[in-house]
């Protein structure tokens, strides 16, 4: 047998065994020591390959189709640098706990720590990052061998998605020539093919019985307890936590990125204004919970953050579906480690918050009522806020939402008021950076289904590479950009008091016209000034195809000031 023969038999044997194991996307960026790799994956019947030129933009759109469909993804490059430029989306998804399954080429052995071109320390690169490593055997076609590289690609799958999902690599060390047999015979399976080819059957985590009657008694111990939802992006959880809260009668604080503000259907335990009012330290101190359940990640809102601050005698819960330990504030919290679905309907089923304040739950909704009535006010010009009312009107029913951090995310806080309509919403809130949004929300648009990116012009700009591969396929997106000149969250901050600096090290304008970013990568594009404008525009994108940019233009500090005048007069009304 041939070298070629052993390459091609081998390469196609492990993707064969990740397509039996569940994947449909690959994510590739060219390269030569990749070739065998690329050629294999693109010739495959059951694989979609997507070929993304820069490797940064390639991961991110990875990232963004993981999330999309909550399938792991094959990310493909060469050896070198290619694969370092995979290094932030990584982060991302360790962070968001994303499927990835990263396959990097690689020198041979020989060819390692020798000065040789191309190569690069590539063993472990990613860290504690990836939730396994292997580097692969050079290429064997003995029956050994191939079932060794079969069992690998099932593994890969498996622990993507295994416990808390993350990242999986495994590095390919390849000699020339690079060039496989796509002609060869059995390149993809000699052996009998077994359906639903998997790793591992895994239960559910549930609780003892004795454990859910341990906190039955610890919750139903409190007389204000209160549930908080951050993003997370179940929507079945997202309905059982509702459940649970409608039956116990404790009210819950709804992050934008939870779901629960996008149900389809409204419910009165939902508190979606609370960063607002909880701004005021005298609000904070009148509604002072005694239990504190959690689910998901830690919400967006620094009010809230300020407010579990406060909250040094109150019981602390969070809970997770497996392993994991998100309590970034550093409060005594005992953790429940279950399926969040089972868990609300079991608490749901067995006991009730009985032993609730009787108001506990009306004086939130109070407030609730207040701001959402001064959030809801329209104003004369086209503020950022408007902009994100607007958004929410206009985007269609079963919509997915990917918005950008910084204040987009924000603005969603503020302004994404529990509707009727139905929304999936996304967002890389992982290590919360600007990079790669357009990349994220054009791979999540590679599922097939329309996109609405949200996202401000600092964000916009440091991923204008990724609009490539809404000029390579079909893809169809809307992407409202915010467009206030710079870093507009840093008016928010401390260092916006000390103009002499500002501009230059924070506010960072751009100056950039984005009509002829969209001119370079063929895109529909549109200006708008005021709110009918931008309704029309919106609306007009989701009735055509492909990709359209619709901007506005806002003033940073008018911006800041808005919000600051908002969040005082909801904290002066809810007070007199």
């Amino acid at each position: 047998m041939t070298h070629t023969e052993h390459l091609t038999k081998y390469v196609g044997h492990f993707i064969e065994g990740l397509a039996q194991s569940g994947v449909t996307d690959a994510v590739i960026s060219p390269g030569s020591r990749s070739t065998p790799l690329a050629v294999l994956f693109a010739e495959h019947p059951t694989i979609k390959e997507w070929v993304i030129v820069d490797e940064r933009s390639a991961a991110f759109f990875a990232l963004g189709l993981a999330k999309q469909t909550k399938r792991p993804v094959a990310l493909i490059c060469t050896s070198g640098t290619a694969a370092a430029n995979y290094y932030p989306a990584i982060v991302e998804a360790h962070y968001s706990r994303v499927p990835l399954i990263v396959l990097t080429a690689d020198r041979p052995h020989e060819l390692r720590d020798v000065g040789a071109p191309q190569a690069i320390e590539q063993i472990k690169m990613y860290g504690d990052y990836a939730k396994w490593f292997h580097d692969m055997a050079l290429p064997e076609a003995t029956p050994s061998m191939l079932n060794y590289v079969r069992n690998k690609a099932v593994r890969a799958v498996h622990m993507s998605q295994e416990g808390t999902a993350g990242i999986v690599h495994l590095n390919f060390p390849f000699r020339e020539p690079l060039m496989p047999d796509v002609a060869l015979q059995d390149k993809w399976t000699s052996a009998p093919k077994h359906d639903n080819q998997r790793f591992a059957f895994d239960g559910q985590n549930v609780l003892s019985e004795a454990d859910i009657h341990a906190l039955i008694n610890l919750w139903a111990s409190g007389k204000k307890g209160l549930f908080v939802c951050g993003p997370q992006p179940d929507q079945k959880l997202a309905n059982a936590i509702i459940g649970l809260a409608s039956e116990w009668g404790w009210p819950i604080l709804a992050d934008p990125l939870s779901q629960l503000r996008t149900t389809g259907e409204q419910s009165p335990v939902i508190i979606d204004t609370y960063d607002a009012f909880l701004k005021d330290r005298e609000i904070r101190e009148r509604l002072q919970a005694d239990v504190i359940v959690r689910f998901g990640a830690m919400p967006v809102s620094k009010s809230y953050l300020f407010y579990i601050q406060e909250l040094t005698e109150a019981a602390h819960f969070v809970v997770e579906k497996a392993q994991g330990h998100r309590e970034p504030v550093g409060l005594p919290s005992q953790f429940i480690y279950a399926d969040p679905v089972l868990l609300c309907e079991t608490l749901k089923q067995k006991a009730s918050g009985q032993n609730a304040e009787p108001d506990w739950l009306q004086q939130w909704q109070d407030m609730q009522q207040t701001a959402s009535t001064h959030i809801g006010k329209a104003s004369e010009t086209l503020t950022e806020g408007d902009a994100v009312n607007v958004l929410v009107e206009a985007v269609p029913e079963n919509e997915t939402v990917y918005v950008g951090n910084s204040m987009a995310v924000r603005d969603l806080d503020t302004f994404l008021i529990n509707n009727t309509k139905q929304l999936n919403i996304l967002a890389n809130r992982g290590a919360n950076g600007i990079d790669g949004m357009l990349s994220s929300g054009l791979g999540a648009a590679a599922s097939g289904q329309h996109v609405t990116l949200l996202l401000g012009d600092l964000s916009f700009y440091h991923d204008m590479n990724g609009l490539l591969a809404a000029k390579h396929y079909p893809l169809n997106m809307t992407v409202l950009v915010i467009n206030n000149n710079g870093g507009g969250i840093f008016s928010f901050l401390p260092q916006a008091n000390e103009p002499k600096h500002f501009e230059a090290l924070f506010g960072t304008p751009l100056h950039i016209d984005f009509k002829h970013t969209a001119a370079l990568y063929e895109l529909n594009y549109d200006l708008v000034d005021n709110q009918a404008d931008l309704l029309k525009s919106l609306k007009n994108s989701y009735e055509q195809k492909g990709v359209t940019i619709v901007e506005v233009q806002t003033n940073r500090a008018d911006n800041a000031q808005m919000h600051k005048q908002l969040w005082q007069d909801i904290a002066d009304d809810i007070k007199t």
